[in-house]
Protein backbone atom coordinates (compact mmCIF):
# COMPACT_ATOMS: atom_id res chain seq x y z
CA UNK A 1 0.00 0.00 0.00
CA UNK A 2 1.48 3.33 -0.82
CA UNK A 3 1.64 5.36 2.56
CA UNK A 4 1.46 8.88 2.39
CA UNK A 5 4.09 10.58 4.84
CA UNK A 6 2.44 14.09 5.44
CA UNK A 7 -0.76 12.22 7.13
CA UNK A 8 1.81 10.35 10.11
CA UNK A 9 3.17 13.21 11.58
CA UNK A 10 5.79 12.93 14.70
CA UNK A 11 4.15 11.48 17.86
CA UNK A 12 5.06 13.51 21.08
CA UNK A 13 6.25 12.24 24.09
CA UNK A 14 4.32 11.58 27.47
CA UNK A 15 6.09 13.56 29.33
CA UNK A 16 5.48 16.70 27.24
CA UNK A 17 2.33 16.52 25.92
CA UNK A 18 1.01 18.98 28.84
CA UNK A 19 4.05 21.55 27.94
CA UNK A 20 2.98 20.68 24.23
CA UNK A 21 -0.93 21.76 24.86
CA UNK A 22 0.58 24.57 27.43
CA UNK A 23 2.40 26.09 24.57
CA UNK A 24 -0.21 25.41 21.45
CA UNK A 25 -2.48 28.13 23.95
CA UNK A 26 -0.36 30.59 24.28
CA UNK A 27 0.81 30.52 20.56
CA UNK A 28 4.06 28.42 20.01
CA UNK A 29 5.59 27.26 17.31
CA UNK A 30 7.51 24.05 18.58
CA UNK A 31 4.58 22.16 18.01
CA UNK A 32 4.49 19.53 14.26
CA UNK A 33 3.50 21.80 11.92
CA UNK A 34 -0.33 22.18 10.55
CA UNK A 35 -0.48 24.12 7.41
CA UNK A 36 -1.34 27.50 7.30
CA UNK A 37 -1.78 28.17 11.03
CA UNK A 38 -1.11 31.94 12.15
CA UNK A 39 2.55 32.54 13.01
CA UNK A 40 3.86 29.60 10.25
CA UNK A 41 6.23 30.54 7.75
CA UNK A 42 4.39 29.24 4.97
CA UNK A 43 1.56 30.92 3.38
CA UNK A 44 -1.77 30.00 4.67
CA UNK A 45 -3.91 27.52 3.19
CA UNK A 46 -7.10 25.56 3.76
CA UNK A 47 -6.36 22.36 5.92
CA UNK A 48 -8.99 18.92 4.78
CA UNK A 49 -9.24 16.51 7.88
CA UNK A 50 -11.00 12.78 6.99
CA UNK A 51 -12.76 12.30 9.79
CA UNK A 52 -13.64 8.01 10.68
CA UNK A 53 -15.91 6.19 12.81
CA UNK A 54 -15.16 2.79 12.72
CA UNK A 55 -16.94 -0.18 13.98
CA UNK A 56 -14.76 -1.52 16.34
CA UNK A 57 -16.14 -2.78 19.51
CA UNK A 58 -14.18 -5.68 20.87
CA UNK A 59 -13.12 -3.22 23.83
CA UNK A 60 -16.94 -2.85 24.94
CA UNK A 61 -18.12 -4.79 27.97
CA UNK A 62 -20.99 -7.77 27.37
CA UNK A 63 -22.84 -5.20 29.64
CA UNK A 64 -22.32 -2.50 27.74
CA UNK A 65 -23.00 -4.23 24.10
CA UNK A 66 -26.44 -5.35 25.42
CA UNK A 67 -27.81 -1.99 27.25
CA UNK A 68 -26.66 0.02 24.19
CA UNK A 69 -27.49 -2.42 21.52
CA UNK A 70 -24.02 -2.51 20.19
CA UNK A 71 -23.58 -5.74 19.49
CA UNK A 72 -23.31 -8.00 16.59
CA UNK A 73 -19.69 -8.39 14.33
CA UNK A 74 -17.73 -5.66 13.26
CA UNK A 75 -17.19 -5.78 9.64
CA UNK A 76 -13.81 -3.73 10.34
CA UNK A 77 -15.10 -0.80 7.86
CA UNK A 78 -15.27 2.99 8.53
CA UNK A 79 -19.11 3.83 8.90
CA UNK A 80 -19.27 7.63 9.48
CA UNK A 81 -17.19 9.36 7.16
CA UNK A 82 -17.02 13.03 6.91
CA UNK A 83 -15.19 15.80 5.54
CA UNK A 84 -13.39 18.47 7.21
CA UNK A 85 -12.14 21.75 5.43
CA UNK A 86 -10.51 24.33 7.58
CA UNK A 87 -10.87 27.59 5.52
CA UNK A 88 -6.94 29.42 5.00
CA UNK A 89 -7.71 31.96 7.78
CA UNK A 90 -9.54 29.80 9.63
CA UNK A 91 -12.75 31.78 10.12
CA UNK A 92 -14.54 28.48 8.30
CA UNK A 93 -15.19 25.21 8.63
CA UNK A 94 -17.25 23.05 6.15
CA UNK A 95 -18.04 19.70 6.98
CA UNK A 96 -19.45 17.41 4.10
CA UNK A 97 -20.53 14.35 4.86
CA UNK A 98 -20.55 10.65 2.78
CA UNK A 99 -22.59 7.88 2.75
CA UNK A 100 -20.92 4.82 3.56
CA UNK A 101 -22.80 2.88 1.37
CA UNK A 102 -21.55 5.05 -1.60
CA UNK A 103 -20.41 3.69 -4.74
CA UNK A 104 -16.87 3.47 -5.05
CA UNK A 105 -13.59 3.20 -6.83
CA UNK A 106 -10.62 1.59 -4.45
CA UNK A 107 -7.09 2.52 -5.81
CA UNK A 108 -4.36 -0.18 -6.42
CA UNK A 109 -2.49 -0.93 -3.71
CA UNK A 110 -0.55 -3.77 -1.88
CA UNK A 111 -1.17 -5.26 1.33
CA UNK A 112 2.19 -5.27 2.59
CA UNK A 113 5.36 -4.18 0.95
CA UNK A 114 6.52 -6.31 -2.00
CA UNK A 115 3.25 -8.24 -2.03
CA UNK A 116 1.29 -8.12 -5.84
CA UNK A 117 -0.47 -4.69 -6.10
CA UNK A 118 -4.50 -5.74 -6.14
CA UNK A 119 -5.95 -3.18 -9.45
CA UNK A 120 -8.47 -1.06 -8.60
CA UNK A 121 -12.42 -2.13 -8.17
CA UNK A 122 -15.52 -1.39 -7.48
CA UNK A 123 -16.88 -1.51 -3.85
CA UNK A 124 -18.73 0.40 -1.04
CA UNK A 125 -17.22 3.03 0.06
CA UNK A 126 -16.43 1.96 3.69
CA UNK A 127 -14.84 -0.93 2.82
CA UNK A 128 -11.93 0.67 1.87
CA UNK A 129 -10.73 0.94 5.72
CA UNK A 130 -11.58 -2.68 5.62
CA UNK A 131 -9.25 -3.72 3.00
CA UNK A 132 -6.49 -1.66 3.59
CA UNK A 133 -7.14 0.44 6.82
CA UNK A 134 -6.54 4.37 7.25
CA UNK A 135 -4.78 4.92 4.60
CA UNK A 136 -6.42 3.59 1.82
CA UNK A 137 -9.57 5.12 2.88
CA UNK A 138 -8.06 8.40 2.60
CA UNK A 139 -6.27 7.42 -1.45
CA UNK A 140 -10.04 6.44 -2.14
CA UNK A 141 -11.64 10.04 -0.74
CA UNK A 142 -8.83 11.64 -2.67
CA UNK A 143 -9.24 9.63 -6.07
CA UNK A 144 -12.98 10.46 -5.43
CA UNK A 145 -13.03 14.10 -4.21
CA UNK A 146 -10.13 14.91 -6.46
CA UNK A 147 -8.00 16.99 -3.23
CA UNK A 148 -5.81 16.41 -0.93
CA UNK A 149 -6.34 15.41 2.72
CA UNK A 150 -3.98 16.71 4.67
CA UNK A 151 -4.77 14.80 8.15
CA UNK A 152 -7.07 11.80 9.55
CA UNK A 153 -9.11 10.99 12.60
CA UNK A 154 -10.47 7.37 13.25
CA UNK A 155 -12.64 6.94 16.24
CA UNK A 156 -14.11 3.90 17.37
CA UNK A 157 -17.22 2.78 20.01
CA UNK A 158 -15.04 3.21 22.73
CA UNK A 159 -13.34 6.30 22.51
CA UNK A 160 -16.50 8.08 21.23
CA UNK A 161 -18.46 6.81 24.42
CA UNK A 162 -15.90 7.88 26.57
CA UNK A 163 -15.45 11.17 25.01
CA UNK A 164 -18.87 12.27 25.22
CA UNK A 165 -19.03 10.87 29.45
CA UNK A 166 -15.49 13.09 30.00
CA UNK A 167 -17.39 15.88 28.65
CA UNK A 168 -20.31 15.22 30.99
CA UNK A 169 -22.84 14.35 27.85
CA UNK A 170 -23.98 16.33 25.13
CA UNK A 171 -27.20 18.06 24.81
CA UNK A 172 -29.13 16.67 21.85
CA UNK A 173 -32.76 18.10 20.58
CA UNK A 174 -35.04 16.55 17.56
CA UNK A 175 -38.30 18.42 16.62
CA UNK A 176 -39.94 14.59 16.37
CA UNK A 177 -39.77 11.75 17.94
CA UNK A 178 -36.54 9.36 16.80
CA UNK A 179 -37.01 5.80 17.12
CA UNK A 180 -35.04 2.87 16.02
CA UNK A 181 -35.38 -0.97 16.39
CA UNK A 182 -32.32 -1.69 15.96
CA UNK A 183 -30.45 0.57 17.97
CA UNK A 184 -33.29 0.91 20.18
CA UNK A 185 -32.77 4.49 20.22
CA UNK A 186 -36.23 6.36 21.30
CA UNK A 187 -36.52 9.83 22.25
CA UNK A 188 -39.02 12.08 22.14
CA UNK A 189 -39.66 15.81 20.96
CA UNK A 190 -37.47 17.64 23.07
CA UNK A 191 -34.12 18.51 24.33
CA UNK A 192 -32.38 15.13 25.98
CA UNK A 193 -28.02 14.98 27.61
CA UNK A 194 -27.39 11.95 26.29
CA UNK A 195 -24.44 10.14 27.89
CA UNK A 196 -21.56 8.37 25.98
CA UNK A 197 -23.98 4.68 25.14
CA UNK A 198 -27.17 6.39 24.44
CA UNK A 199 -25.02 9.36 22.15
CA UNK A 200 -23.42 6.22 20.19
CA UNK A 201 -26.93 4.93 19.95
CA UNK A 202 -28.45 8.12 18.48
CA UNK A 203 -25.20 8.78 16.22
CA UNK A 204 -25.78 4.98 14.75
CA UNK A 205 -29.32 4.71 13.85
CA UNK A 206 -30.23 4.81 10.85
CA UNK A 207 -33.85 2.87 10.66
CA UNK A 208 -35.62 6.26 11.93
CA UNK A 209 -37.21 7.33 8.76
CA UNK A 210 -36.95 6.30 5.45
CA UNK A 211 -33.86 8.59 4.93
CA UNK A 212 -31.81 5.98 5.58
CA UNK A 213 -27.74 6.66 6.22
CA UNK A 214 -28.75 10.04 5.11
CA UNK A 215 -30.94 10.96 8.15
CA UNK A 216 -28.29 9.53 9.99
CA UNK A 217 -25.75 11.72 8.66
CA UNK A 218 -27.81 14.45 9.59
CA UNK A 219 -27.99 13.21 13.48
CA UNK A 220 -24.60 12.72 13.33
CA UNK A 221 -23.84 16.48 12.11
CA UNK A 222 -26.01 17.93 14.55
CA UNK A 223 -24.62 16.06 17.14
CA UNK A 224 -21.02 17.54 16.16
CA UNK A 225 -22.51 21.32 16.62
CA UNK A 226 -23.55 20.58 19.91
CA UNK A 227 -20.40 18.80 21.24
CA UNK A 228 -18.28 21.74 19.53
CA UNK A 229 -20.73 24.44 21.29
CA UNK A 230 -20.40 22.78 24.81
CA UNK A 231 -16.65 22.47 24.74
CA UNK A 232 -16.79 25.90 24.15
CA UNK A 233 -18.99 27.02 26.63
CA UNK A 234 -17.84 25.23 29.43
CA UNK A 235 -14.48 26.41 28.68
CA UNK A 236 -12.86 23.13 28.33
CA UNK A 237 -10.67 24.28 25.23
CA UNK A 238 -8.90 26.83 27.55
CA UNK A 239 -7.16 24.22 29.93
CA UNK A 240 -4.44 23.14 28.87
CA UNK A 241 -4.44 20.23 30.68
CA UNK A 242 -8.33 19.15 30.51
CA UNK A 243 -8.10 19.46 26.70
CA UNK A 244 -4.73 17.11 26.18
CA UNK A 245 -6.38 14.74 28.55
CA UNK A 246 -9.42 15.01 25.79
CA UNK A 247 -7.07 14.82 22.74
CA UNK A 248 -5.63 12.10 24.35
CA UNK A 249 -8.50 10.00 24.85
CA UNK A 250 -9.47 10.96 21.64
CA UNK A 251 -7.00 9.76 19.51
CA UNK A 252 -5.95 6.70 21.51
CA UNK A 253 -3.36 4.32 21.04
CA UNK A 254 -3.93 3.10 17.63
CA UNK A 255 -2.49 4.75 14.34
CA UNK A 256 -3.67 8.52 13.47
CA UNK A 257 -3.09 10.97 11.13
CA UNK A 258 -3.29 13.74 14.22
CA UNK A 259 -0.73 13.71 16.85
CA UNK A 260 -1.77 15.75 20.62
CA UNK A 261 -0.41 18.71 20.27
CA UNK A 262 -1.66 19.01 16.83
CA UNK A 263 -5.22 17.99 18.06
CA UNK A 264 -4.66 21.12 20.67
CA UNK A 265 -3.36 23.49 18.70
CA UNK A 266 -6.16 23.07 16.22
CA UNK A 267 -8.88 23.56 18.85
CA UNK A 268 -7.37 26.44 20.38
CA UNK A 269 -7.20 28.46 17.01
CA UNK A 270 -10.88 27.68 15.91
CA UNK A 271 -12.69 27.48 19.26
CA UNK A 272 -14.13 31.00 19.80
CA UNK A 273 -16.23 30.37 15.76
CA UNK A 274 -19.49 31.10 16.18
CA UNK A 275 -22.15 28.26 14.89
CA UNK A 276 -22.88 30.69 11.99
CA UNK A 277 -19.13 30.24 10.57
CA UNK A 278 -19.33 26.11 10.01
CA UNK A 279 -21.32 24.70 7.59
CA UNK A 280 -22.87 21.32 6.52
CA UNK A 281 -24.02 19.28 3.92
CA UNK A 282 -23.74 15.96 2.41
CA UNK A 283 -22.04 14.67 -1.16
CA UNK A 284 -25.30 14.68 -3.56
CA UNK A 285 -26.68 11.35 -4.99
CA UNK A 286 -27.90 10.87 -8.03
CA UNK A 287 -29.33 7.43 -7.81
CA UNK A 288 -28.35 3.99 -7.12
CA UNK A 289 -24.82 1.85 -8.41
CA UNK A 290 -25.65 -0.37 -11.57
CA UNK A 291 -26.09 -3.78 -10.16
CA UNK A 292 -23.29 -5.21 -12.90
CA UNK A 293 -20.69 -3.66 -10.12
CA UNK A 294 -21.56 -6.46 -7.99
CA UNK A 295 -21.38 -4.52 -4.79
CA UNK A 296 -24.78 -4.60 -3.50
CA UNK A 297 -27.05 -1.65 -3.40
CA UNK A 298 -25.01 1.23 -2.97
CA UNK A 299 -25.46 5.41 -3.72
CA UNK A 300 -24.26 6.91 -7.00
CA UNK A 301 -22.79 10.21 -6.11
CA UNK A 302 -24.18 13.31 -8.88
CA UNK A 303 -20.79 13.59 -10.84
CA UNK A 304 -21.85 17.19 -11.46
CA UNK A 305 -23.05 18.52 -8.54
CA UNK A 306 -20.29 16.66 -6.00
CA UNK A 307 -17.67 18.26 -8.71
CA UNK A 308 -19.09 21.64 -7.85
CA UNK A 309 -19.45 20.91 -3.75
CA UNK A 310 -15.78 19.83 -4.10
CA UNK A 311 -14.37 22.06 -6.78
CA UNK A 312 -15.90 24.94 -3.51
CA UNK A 313 -13.21 23.28 -1.28
CA UNK A 314 -10.86 23.04 -3.53
CA UNK A 315 -10.58 26.12 -4.03
CA UNK A 316 -11.11 27.14 -0.25
CA UNK A 317 -14.70 28.68 -0.74
CA UNK A 318 -17.69 28.72 1.30
CA UNK A 319 -20.57 26.44 0.34
CA UNK A 320 -23.23 28.84 1.36
CA UNK A 321 -23.68 32.34 -0.17
CA UNK A 322 -22.97 35.57 2.09
CA UNK A 323 -26.31 36.07 3.53
CA UNK A 324 -28.29 33.53 3.29
CA UNK A 325 -29.23 31.09 5.87
CA UNK A 326 -30.46 28.34 4.35
CA UNK A 327 -32.86 25.68 6.70
CA UNK A 328 -32.64 21.90 6.74
CA UNK A 329 -34.91 19.56 6.18
CA UNK A 330 -35.59 17.10 8.69
CA UNK A 331 -35.73 14.31 7.12
CA UNK A 332 -33.33 14.74 4.64
CA UNK A 333 -34.62 13.30 0.82
CA UNK A 334 -32.21 10.40 -0.32
CA UNK A 335 -31.91 11.69 -4.08
CA UNK A 336 -31.20 15.13 -4.99
CA UNK A 337 -29.57 18.18 -4.45
CA UNK A 338 -28.35 18.93 -1.00
CA UNK A 339 -28.80 21.93 0.82
CA UNK A 340 -25.65 23.20 2.83
CA UNK A 341 -26.65 24.20 5.85
CA UNK A 342 -24.61 27.12 9.04
CA UNK A 343 -24.12 25.19 12.22
CA UNK A 344 -26.34 27.63 13.70
CA UNK A 345 -29.43 25.43 12.00
CA UNK A 346 -28.50 22.51 13.46
CA UNK A 347 -27.97 24.16 16.91
CA UNK A 348 -30.74 23.44 19.86
CA UNK A 349 -32.42 26.51 20.65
Amino acid sequence: MTMKRNLRPRRLAIPGIVLAATGALLGSSALPSLPGLPGREDAPRGLNILLMGTDERDTLTTTQKQKFHAGGKACGCADVLMLIHVSAHRDRVSVIGMPRDSSAEIPPYRDRPGARERPPHPAKLNAAYQEGGPELMVRTVESMAKLNIDRFLQVDFRRFMNSVDEVGGVEVCTPRRLKDPATRLDLKPGKHRLGGGQALQYVRSRHVDGSADLGRIQRQQRFLVQAWRELGERKLLTRPRQVTHLMEMLLGSGRQGFAVGELVELAAVLHRLPDSATEFTTVPIAGFAPARLGIGAALAWDPKEADTLFTKVRDDRPLIERGADPQPKDPPDLLGKTVPVRGSAYACR
